[in-house]
């Protein structure tokens, strides 16, 4: 099984690698606002398959434009690698191809609403 990460560790590694997402109660939160129902439903297919390709299950909460994700190991009562590792493949896929510099609104599709 692996290691629980403690708050401080957890919160040092997000303002280092993810600060748009957070820690709540023990658990990873990353939250998407789409552009509409239809993204929503690609993004939360995107997240689904990379969690089962990881053997993870995440807590995800479609709205109609916005995909909540809530990650944490249960095994280990809290936040591991795994953990980890899941929000970098999420974000990754989520926001592609939006790269440094870009503005949202400046591409053709605009997926994302951030």
């Amino acid at each position: 099984m692996e290691a629980k990460k403690d708050e401080k560790e957890v919160g040092g590694w997000l303002e280092d690698n993810l600060p748009s997402w957070e820690l709540r109660a023990d658990q990873l939160y990353g939250r998407f606002d789409t552009a509409n129902w239809r993204v929503t439903l690609m993004a939360a297919n995107a997240i689904g398959f990379l969690a089962e390709a990881a053997y993870h299950h995440p807590r995800i909460i479609l709205n109609y434009r916005s995909v909540e994700i809530y990650l944490t190991t249960h095994d280990a009562g809290g936040v591991t690698q795994k953990d980890f590792d899941l929000a970098l493949k999420i974000e990754e896929t989520v926001r592609w191809p939006l790269t440094e510099g870009d503005t949202p609104g400046t591409r053709p599709k605009d997926w994302l609403r951030s």
